[in-house]
């Protein structure tokens, strides 16, 4: 991870979300390491874990039981956080918003509690980090 710390901000981020779609989630062994990431002292293996729970709920798989769980931890630290692990726990929301329908509410409301996104200005055509937009275009997209 310390190579990491030699690229700018946005590089870095870039590089250890490429990392983990598309080497640690690949192995069994990386698998279990990056579960054991949710409050490591390193902020980008935070963003892994977060990253990773997002990733499990769109890839097509059957959403894992710890649902309930992440979300009562979002709920109680995404203010906290920094921002790049903030980011990731806010798609992990957006995510289990979209493909978990008996959350889908209450992730909305997250977003509007915590009103993370709202002013983020976004390209055309680009979908919004804003919970309650996110989930709406997202299902938009499935509906159609």
């Amino acid at each position: 991870m310390k190579v990491l710390s030699k690229h700018p901000e946005h590089e870095k981020l870039q590089l250890i979300d490429w990392l983990m779609a598309n080497q640690l989630s690949k192995y069994k062994q990386t698998i279990s390491l990056m579960l054991s990431w949710e409050n490591s002292f390193s902020s980008l293996q935070r963003r892994i874990f977060w990253y990773y729970q997002a990733r499990l709920r769109w890839v097509g798989q059957k959403p894992p039981l710890n649902t309930e769980e992440l979300l009562s931890k979002i709920e109680e630290r995404i203010i906290k956080e920094v921002s790049e692990v903030q980011w990731a726990m806010n798609f992990t929301a957006a995510q289990i918003g979209v493909f978990e329908e008996k959350y889908r509410a209450r992730c909305i409301a997250l977003g509007e509690n915590t009103g993370l996104y709202r002013d983020e200005i976004v390209a055309k055509n680009c979908t919004p980090n804003y919970l309650p937009k996110f989930i709406a275009i997202q299902l938009g997209k499935i509906e159609t």
